[in-house]
């Protein structure tokens, strides 16, 4: 615990114990028992009595009776009349011990509840003056303080701990250069770039290309993330960008980074909150701030967002982000630098091949290839291993793709039977279609995502795009273990549902967004994509009329039927390798690549 949580503790406990000091005293003398007028008089009567002491309250004529007993017992009785009790004793010839008005307790009645005020107020302070303490002074109710964080050289991460991009960071390093040698580029009448827009899918390294620009620059380097300027408060979030650009001219050059901007700069006029939404209010102040009539030389802001699609294009234009990164996903060369990134704490066996882990994973990102090794460590921890192996990353890459493996599921025969020829269905079409293939492994072992069995294919090459005789391969080979199952066993099952709606998303693709159909013609009428903001059960628009929206639905089913024919009589052509694989898988549970291979060899 910090030092500000143990002063708050302190004055917490000295509050308590004082407020139990004083409820312990005003209660000292409220714990006799009741005592009733009429027992006085009955044991008066009897002589029971042997002295009597009669307490005056300030408040006279009231009283208080102190009664000693023959037993040696004393009793208290509380009298409302003093004189008349003296009166009523002077007849009994009993001569009472009459004290004196008790003096009020000057410490308790006045200093005591002075102490307590003193101290609940100091607690207060305290609480009001650190909180968010270490953050610059910031007070609990100043909520248009910036929250950005200024880092000066306590980054280690650089450019050369970066892998797979290397043109993006080419065009950063540039970015170092313009802050360290402004006058190289201001001679020749350029100008500085104002805004760098970092764009791409979750994963490939948008972040951290900034934490390397901050390990780089020898400049301070202010990072905040898009939802940390908006509250619930008005006005607040547009407080923040103000502040943040007012720290960051003190301390120019330096460079603003925000992570996810896509949380304050949504194009404005389209949410719910109308003209005055909080969100467009702080989006409007940034937009000055970073190209208004206030100059803000020296400060180059930095941003990162996977949803490019959605931002305002007041934001987009020169002047505001001059230059717009795109961080894409890397080819093979790149995954093979970064998994050598990844693996410099893990020891690997002499087996490893990351040249083959580089070919096998094509799409992964970069967080995706971290991700990857480091399954393949825990795997091979679980082993007591102190390295890993070329079966822990194969192991790690079906777990990460596909789902761990649930060998002790209790399958019946009949359902491993379908299953391994369902699965065999798809690996015939991915070794004989020549754009598919080749097949990595074939399980009829359940997976965590409630699949009987795979079919995993080994992509050779990385491909910018893909053509339509590849689509329509793709479609063949999601409806080959349905063709499997109807020609085996005169019957269909369930297991084929999300290959049926794979095919069918594809080629609604290829029809109505990619025009690849003739009949529909090229033009695009996918709108899947429209109206991120207000939600597509809200208010969801077609761009085309009934009539389009059937013939689409038509010429996606005679594309899907093609395939399915064209399927069918290529696995009716391998009907021996289909029985043959279907035999292997229920001897083995799963066949690697070459033993696959071999079955048509044979």
């Amino acid at each position: 615990m910090n030092k500000v949580g143990k002063g708050l503790n302190i004055y917490f406990v000295i509050i308590i114990a004082l407020l139990l000091i004083t409820v312990w005293i005003s209660s000292m003398s409220s714990g006799e028992e009741d005592y009733t007028y009429r027992e006085f008089l009955q044991e008066l009567q009897a002589g029971s009595i042997s002295e009597i002491t009669i307490q005056p309250n300030k408040e006279t004529p009231t009283g208080a009776l102190v009664l000693t007993m023959e037993t040696g017992e004393e009793k208290v009785l509380y009298v409302s009349d003093v004189t008349e009790i003296e009166k009523l004793l002077a007849e009994y010839e009993i001569d009472p011990v009459l004290k004196d008005i008790p003096q009020e307790n000057w410490f308790i009645t006045s200093i005591l509840p002075i102490i307590v005020m003193l101290i609940i107020g100091v607690f207060l302070f305290t609480m009001m003056n650190s909180n968010n303490a270490g953050n610059s002074g910031g007070k609990m109710m100043n909520f248009g303080k910036s929250k950005a964080k200024l880092s000066a050289g306590e980054n280690k991460v650089t450019l050369k701990d970066v892998a797979g991009l290397q043109e993006e960071k080419e065009e950063l390093e540039e970015i170092v250069e313009f802050l360290r040698e402004p006058s190289k580029f201001t001679r020749v009448g350029a100008r500085i770039p104002k805004g760098v827009l970092l764009e791409g899918a979750p994963g490939t390294g948008k972040t951290l290309l900034a934490k390397a620009i901050a390990g780089e620059a020898s400049v301070p380097f202010f990072s905040i993330s898009g939802s940390e300027f908006v509250e619930m408060f008005v006005g607040v979030g547009a407080s923040r960008v103000r502040d943040l650009f007012g720290e960051a001219k003190k301390n120019a050059p330096c460079i603003i980074f925000i992570d996810e901007i896509d949380a304050v700069a949504r194009r404005r006029g389209t949410g719910m909150g109308g003209g005055h939404d909080e969100r467009e209010q702080t989006l409007n102040q940034l937009l000055v701030e970073m190209d208004g009539f206030g100059v803000n030389e020296g400060i180059i802001v930095m941003a990162a967002t996977n949803r490019v699609d959605i931002l305002d294009p007041a934001i987009l234009r020169p002047g505001r982000f001059d230059r717009k990164i795109s961080v894409g996903s890397p080819d093979v060369g790149g995954r093979e630098e970064i998994l050598r990134v990844h693996i410099k704490n893990k020891p690997l066996g002499d087996d490893v091949n990351l040249k083959q882990v580089a070919q096998t994973t094509a799409g992964f990102t970069g967080a995706d290839l971290e991700n990857l090794l480091n399954e393949a460590a825990i795997c091979a921890a679980k082993e007591n291993r102190n390295y890993i192996k070329q079966d822990d990353i194969k192991s790690a890459f079906i777990k990460v793709g596909i789902g761990a493996e649930k060998r002790s599921r209790i399958i019946s025969d009949n359902e491993k039977r379908i299953t391994a020829f369902h699965e065999a269905g798809h690996a015939i079409l991915f070794h004989v279609l020549p754009d598919v293939g080749p097949v990595y492994t074939v399980s009829i072992i359940p997976t965590g995502l409630g699949a009987a069995g795979y079919t995993m294919p080994l992509p050779e090459r990385d491909e910018m795009f893909r053509t339509k005789g590849r689509m329509l391969q793709e479609i063949m080979v999601s409806l080959g273990g349905r063709i499997a199952e109807e020609l085996i066993f005169d019957d269909i099952t369930t297991g084929a549902s999300s290959d049926i709606k794979r095919a069918t998303k594809l080629a609604r693709k290829m029809v109505a967004k990619y025009g690849m159909s003739e009949n529909i013609g090229v033009i695009n009428y996918d709108d899947e994509d429209d109206e991120v903001f207000i939600g597509r059960d809200l208010a969801h628009t077609r761009s085309h009329s009934e009539t389009i929206a059937g013939e689409i639905d038509k010429e996606v089913k005679v594309m899907i039927d093609e395939c399915y024919e064209k399927a069918r009589k290529i696995i009716v052509e391998y009907d021996t390798i289909l029985h043959k694989c279907a035999e292997l898988l229920l001897e083995k549970e799963k066949i690697t690549r070459s033993e696959f291979e071999a079955l048509f060899e044979e």
